[in-house]
């Protein structure tokens, strides 16, 4: 089973860790889609935070990262807080196999005071530069105890310091994962909506 874990980096944002083991660095960039999208009342990550999701099927590695990425991976545009698409979109989000985003709770069938809709993910983080697969690296000191598994970043990818603590227990997720190279995240770049009206992000979304 999965969980998730809220702790603060030394960069004082949020980290979300679903826990797991360790693994190699074979399919290291793949693409994946985090396990919450799965979900109708997931309404996407904060660029503040990192995920760490282990147990992924969709990797080699066995482990998709979403690095500072907001948004859902299956809606660059987002939608708003009444399910409808930002326009001139005529698509809102589904989840990857169809089923509508409304932000109800799974439990209560309830919809979030707040009446929050999913948020456009940011065009300079978009989901190719932000989640893929990867692999633990180093421990949060820079080390590869032989107690633990670690991985080496094939061409292309940066051994970077990700998760600095997340509490005593999870010390194994901790440390350093492959990263893209020129994607280290750089909070004073902001987060620029991905535009519907320019499709900036690659996607039309039924423009």
């Amino acid at each position: 089973m999965t969980r998730s874990i809220l702790a603060a980096l030394a960069a004082a944002v949020t980290v979300t860790v679903v826990s797991g083991t360790g693994c190699n660095a074979t399919g290291v960039g793949d693409p994946c889609i985090p396990e919450a999208e799965y979900s109708t009342s997931f309404l996407g990550f904060d660029v503040k935070e990192v995920n760490v999701e282990s147990k992924s099927f969709q990797c080699q590695t066995r482990l998709c990262l979403a690095n500072h990425f907001q948004g859902r991976v299956t809606c660059p545009y987002g939608q708003d807080k009444s399910g409808a698409p930002f326009p001139p979109a005529t698509k809102a989000c589904f989840t990857p196999i169809g089923q509508a985003i409304d932000g109800k709770d799974p439990t209560t069938g309830a919809v979030p005071a707040s009446g929050i809709g999913v948020q456009p993910q940011c065009s300079n983080r978009t989901a190719d530069k932000a989640v893929y697969c990867s692999c633990r690296c180093a421990d949060v000191d820079g080390n590869k105890p032989a107690d633990q598994v670690f991985c080496d970043c094939p061409t292309g990818f940066s051994c970077t310091q990700l998760v600095s603590s997340i509490g005593a227990t999870d010390s194994g997720l901790t440390g350093a994962y492959c990263v893209r190279s020129g994607t280290e995240y750089d909070s004073s770049a902001g987060c620029p909506f991905c535009d519907p009206t320019t499709a900036n992000c690659g996607h039309a979304q039924g423009i």
